[in-house]
């Protein structure tokens, strides 16, 4: 019998929680609240021109996450998390 930690068996009945995928959560240092953004960027020293890796934002830390990413020259977008649509070669959400 597989015990609430441990992980589902081929064959068996999945638990409830492991069917459930995690709501995105906003990616600011120690915040855990529902992501309402999405904040695309891109380090040109380190990426193509057209590759996008992101991070997620709740309403509180979408403006400092931004201001983070601008100040860098990092910062190419900022789409509603329901919006966004993942450009190819892009990093999931």
């Amino acid at each position: 019998m597989n015990s609430p930690d441990s992980p589902d068996l081929p064959g068996s009945t999945p638990s409830p929680r492991a069917a459930e995928a995690p709501a995105p959560s906003c990616s600011a240092k120690g915040c855990r609240d529902a992501a309402v953004w999405v904040l695309a960027w891109n380090n040109p020293k380190l990426h193509t021109p057209e590759r996008r890796k992101t991070w997620l934002a709740c309403e509180e830390h979408r403006e400092h996450l931004s201001q983070f990413l601008g100040v860098r020259g990092f910062l190419k977008d900022v789409v509603k998390l329901d919006e966004w649509v993942q450009p190819e070669g892009s990093e999931r959400p």
